[in-house]
């Protein structure tokens, strides 16, 4: 059985790392007050589910450290990962009580919640949160149909290409370094995560990651410390255009 998520300490909102990507990124001081009453912060073991499809949600919220997946149980059992939340996204629907997939922390996760209906009622009253959540869910759609791209028609070294430039370009946002020169990150998900996500075997995910290398499209220390030196390169291994696909 899966232990209970943890309530964690408050955080000051000018702190946050993703202040400038989040749901409140576009809120002044008055409304980031507001928010403040209705929010409270959990974190989640990885392996831990946060919601289950289907299951009434009292919160939505926004991921700040850590990523989960989005997944979909068809009535055989099998599972199908709909996609993945990384920080600054935003979980849960305003005006719909129920889950619409299983949420389940893919490494360990930090939540920033908020009470669904005074969330609602802000969302009426504060025009700057209702217009950053349309932003949010518009490029939330573009996400979802780079995924199906990703799964459906690309091969097993341009889905690597995709997921690794995804995770650059999101984690290059996050810390307003821009994407020119070398990227330098953590890889969060483990190979056999990442195998999952991308339907390939562990093998393949090993030896496609290894040929990136060889090929000098990517550095690796370890298994997880990355750097790309050149992000136009890897977008190119990608099929993606110059743009880099659709997620931010």
């Amino acid at each position: 059985m899966l232990n209970e998520p943890s309530l964690v300490s408050s955080h000051e909102c000018a702190d946050c790392p993703i202040r400038h990507r989040a749901v409140c990124a576009r809120c002044d001081a008055t409304e980031l007050e507001a928010l403040d009453e209705i929010k409270y912060y959990r974190s989640f073991e990885a392996g831990q589910t946060v919601i289950w499809s289907g299951d009434p949600m009292d919160f939505v919220g926004s991921v700040v450290t850590g990523i989960a997946s989005l997944t979909q149980t068809m009535e055989d059992g099998r599972t199908q990962m709909v996609g993945l939340l990384l920080p600054s996204d935003f979980v849960g629907r305003p005006g719909r009580e129920g889950a619409a997939y299983d949420v389940v922390a893919t490494t360990d996760l930090v939540m920033c919640c908020f009470r669904k209906k005074p969330f609602e009622r802000m969302m009426i009253e504060t025009p700057h949160i209702a217009q950053r959540l349309l932003e949010m869910t518009l490029d939330e759609l573009d996400a979802a149909r780079e995924w199906m791209l990703v799964l459906g028609r690309k091969t097993a070294r341009e889905k690597i290409a995709s997921l690794l430039s995804i995770i650059a370009r999101r984690d290059a946002t996050l810390k307003l370094t821009g994407t020119q020169g070398p990227l330098v990150f953590d890889l969060p998900l483990t190979r056999e995560a990442m195998a999952d996500y991308l339907g390939l075997t562990l093998e393949t995910v090993s030896r496609q990651m290894s040929a990136l290398k060889r090929d000098g499209v990517i550095q690796l220390e370890g298994k997880r410390h990355v750097t790309i030196p050149d992000l136009t390169r890897l977008l190119e291994e990608a099929g993606d255009d110059a743009d880099g696909g659709m997620m931010a």
